[in-house]
């Protein structure tokens, strides 16, 4: 796509537009970029759900009902990796310079690119939740609070793509970008997703209770499970602390990302 200036220069959000469009349009136009993104939520879901489910005890609360916001949660996360890759590649191919060069905020670059890959994300978790009311999952707290914890997937799936995008332009390079994603690892597994952090070993039990995707988790499942959770606090509890780490990672990652992109 050949990049849109305006003479004299043009504002932030003309500018991001134009980038996030570029975005939009290469994610449609490769659609292996979604299935690719999809293969790992589903393989999960499926090994999860019909492999181990049955085996591990998640008190008076089913286990497809457990484990689907973990589920999302955690593919809101993988589906941002792929913004590291096409930050680098875009870096490598010059594209970024060819930005650099208009006459535009250099910011809204990474702002575009930011709301280009949100974009790619909300696509994965809308797929990934209809399957989840495929395998027997179940809303039990009101559609438009299950509604709010697919927005709060999606806006914790955005945190880490500024992530990732930090990552990629750091590591400048696609293939190095695309091994920074085993970092997501630790994070998804060593974590309340697929079994509660109460049969952890102590020493990794405080990690897996109070890192970011934990805390995200637990307010999905407060949004979509109410009462029938057994979370020990209202929902409000758990989504105050979801949205104070979501703020601290754009706000990290963001930072970096800018100062990087200024000095590449």
């Amino acid at each position: 796509m050949a990049v849109t200036s305006v003479d004299g220069g043009t504002g932030f959000a003309a500018a991001a537009w134009v980038v996030a469009q570029r975005g939009v349009r290469r994610t449609l136009r490769t659609p292996q970029i979604i299935v690719m993104g999809l293969v790992q939520s589903v393989a999960f879901l499926l090994i999860f759900r019909y492999v181990f489910g049955g085996a591990i005890g998640t008190g008076g609360v089913g286990y497809v009902d457990y484990m689907i916001p973990g589920l999302l949660t955690v593919s809101g996360l993988f589906a941002g990796m792929g913004a590291a890759v096409a930050v680098a590649d875009d870096l490598a191919s010059g594209y970024l310079d060819r930005l650099r060069s208009l006459p535009m905020p250099r910011t809204a670059a990474i702002a575009g690119q930011v709301a280009a890959d949100t974009v790619r994300v909300a696509l994965i978790l809308a797929v990934s939740a209809a399957l989840a009311f495929a395998v027997g999952f179940r809303v039990h707290a009101g559609w438009a609070s299950a509604l709010a914890g697919f927005g709060l997937c999606a806006l914790f799936g955005s945190a880490f793509v500024w992530m990732f995008v930090a990552l990629g332009l750091l590591t400048a390079n696609p293939q190095a970008a695309q091994g920074v994603g085993f970092l997501a690892l630790p994070l998804s597994f060593v974590s309340g997703a697929y079994v509660p952090v109460g049969t952890m070993p102590g020493w990794l039990r405080g990690f897996a209770e109070h890192q970011p995707v934990t805390v995200m988790m637990d307010a999905v499942r407060a949004l979509t499970q109410g009462g029938a959770a057994g979370l020990g606090h209202g929902a409000g509890h758990y989504v105050g602390r979801a949205l104070a780490w979501t703020a601290a990672i754009v706000l990290v990652s963001g930072a970096v990302a800018v100062a990087r992109f200024r000095r590449v």
